[in-house]
């Protein structure tokens, strides 16, 4: 599977990090790439951006608990359902991220994910990573990192990408992925989800 980051400095900079993330492979993940390739063609080039799409659910900063933080998200995905996923926007996060995104509906599934994640985690330690309550969660898949840019330059290149999508990619995702790095290599296991239907 191709690894979400390959930029060193982006390597470096999660060294010691773990995430729980979904991986779209299909109408999403081919959206996904398309939409990529026209803005790094648009935007000053070698900014940083991920590898490929993912849809980040959790962070963490445990190095020296792996496994008991794997286990924990493998119960934590033995409980849910397949996960709906439908892109609704292109869109950013503003200074000082500076992020293009393209944002996600807030669907059942989606939504459902979030809050079971976060009650198997209220009984644990597990030093987290970037963490916001529910309501204030933007799901999304990060296309390109615009720190880079000027205040001024990254206004324009928003204001020229940001816009709702029609018709929506979406998918059907049963499987979560618990990402980590070290020694500047990103290492990964596929978490199935343990239920075959979706949530309504």
């Amino acid at each position: 599977m191709r690894p979400f980051m390959t930029d060193p400095a982006a390597l470096a900079s999660l060294e010691g990090q773990q995430y729980v993330v979904l991986r779209p492979t299909a109408e999403i993940g081919a959206f996904y790439a398309a939409e990529q390739r026209t803005l790094l063609d648009r935007l000053p080039s070698a900014l940083p951006h991920p590898n490929t799409g993912h849809v980040t659910l959790r962070g963490f900063a445990e190095p020296d608990r792996l496994d008991a933080l794997r286990d924990t998200v493998r119960a934590w995905a033995a409980a849910l359902h397949p996960i709906d996923v439908v892109v609704e926007a292109i869109d950013g996060f503003p200074a000082p991220f500076q992020v293009l995104i393209a944002r996600l509906r807030r669907s059942p599934g989606l939504t459902a994910a979030y809050a079971s994640m976060t009650r198997a985690l209220e009984s644990t330690d597990f030093r987290r990573v970037g963490e916001l309550p529910l309501h204030d969660w933007v799901f999304h898949l990060s296309l390109v990192y615009c720190a880079g840019l000027s205040e001024d330059d990254w206004r324009a290149h928003l204001d020229a990408s940001r816009r709702p999508v029609a018709p929506t990619p979406a998918e059907l995702i049963s499987s979560a992925e618990f990402v980590w790095y070290a020694g500047g290599v990103e290492h990964s296991e596929v978490v199935p989800f343990g239920r075959s239907a979706p949530l309504d």
